[in-house]
């Protein structure tokens, strides 16, 4: 069976090679930083165990270690190591022989993971393969091996250039990398200190609650809100279903939980393509393709943001109160 903590060990294997890469080159800030961040992908389920049977240090040191990825993140910009003349203009001949080709292997991603975990749950055999827990992250991680042996049959490089390029890349996206999963989890800590509650209520004396459009209407721009205040709607969605959509939507009106938890939370992805708080999303892009206006990126998906926004409203109509 494939673990989710065996995809974990392959994560922190990768971050191990990029901090060794790194201090080989002496951009020691940038070592220590990737170094740092192995420590929750390896020893993530022990941590847990730990706190689980009383014993704290494990889980204090990191949050030690956390704190210790914001300074270095805030005292050092971390960039990606300057390329030769000589592997920019092999890189760009590759391209443009390549073009289009060079996208199937990324787009194989979401077209496997979708189809393995459709499959997992009618083909006999799969759940032997995957992780019954985490079939979501099973199917990510084999579509990405695939997609991997894809990109090799497809541009014939070495089997090391993987490893080279996602290094690169990884250098390149720095501090962004992790915002996901801190946003993800700031989601957990608002829900969890009350937030959400202080939201129902808030909402409780400004919209009439007994109209079940306006709940609709308030969990919407709260999801699309929340996400441009903190970047993203893992951390937004615990902190609206549990203020809006569970008391009002769910228990008050009867709307269907599935289809307001997967329209919501893309109702909240509307938010993403607004805010420069999506710095992965919006910004990096930007710095990579050296635009001259570091919101350009968000200019561009302003009007596609507002145009989702209004049908996902308009299928939460039509489908969560059937």
């Amino acid at each position: 069976m494939l673990k989710a903590d065996y995809l974990y060990w392959l994560i922190g294997a990768f971050l191990l090679v990029t901090a060794f890469f790194n201090l080989r080159e002496k951009r020691y800030t940038t070592a220590v930083f990737w170094t740092i961040l192995i420590g929750p992908f390896v020893f993530g389920t022990p941590i847990l165990e730990a706190a689980k049977a009383g014993v704290k240090w494990p889980a204090q040191l990191m949050g030690a270690g956390v704190i210790a990825l914001g300074i270095l993140a805030a005292r050092s910009r971390l960039t990606s190591a300057p390329d030769s003349a000589d592997a920019l203009a092999r890189r760009q001949t590759s391209a443009s022989l390549l073009r289009n080709r060079l996208f199937m292997p990324a787009l194989l991603i979401p077209a496997l993971t979708v189809a393995l975990f459709v499959a997992s749950k009618w083909a006999p055999g799969m759940d032997r393969l995957m992780d019954p827990k985490a079939l979501t992250l099973s199917s990510l991680a084999i579509a990405s091996l695939f997609a991997l042996a894809a990109g090799l049959w497809v541009t014939h490089a070495r089997a090391a250039e993987p490893m080279a390029q996602g290094r690169r890349l990884l250098d390149s996206l720095g501090w962004a990398v992790l915002l996901p999963m801190v946003l993800a989890t700031l989601g957990g800590v608002f829900a969890a200190t009350g937030v959400g509650e202080v939201i129902a209520s808030l909402v409780g004396r400004v919209i009439p609650i007994e109209s079940r459009t306006a709940c609709l209407l308030a969990f919407a721009l709260g999801m699309v809100l929340f996400t441009i205040i903190m970047g993203n709607a893992f951390a937004a969605f615990p902190v609206m279903m549990a203020g809006i959509g569970l008391p009002l939507l769910i228990r008050k009106h009867g709307a269907d939980p599935a289809s307001l938890g997967a329209i919501g939370m893309l109702t909240g992805y509307c938010g993403t393509l607004l805010t420069p708080m999506a710095a992965n999303f919006n910004i990096v892009p930007a710095v990579l393709l050296e635009l001259k206006d570091p919101y350009a990126v968000i200019r561009s998906q302003a009007m596609t943001a507002f145009a989702l926004m209004a049908v996902n409203v308009a299928l939460m109509l039509l489908l969560c109160f059937r």
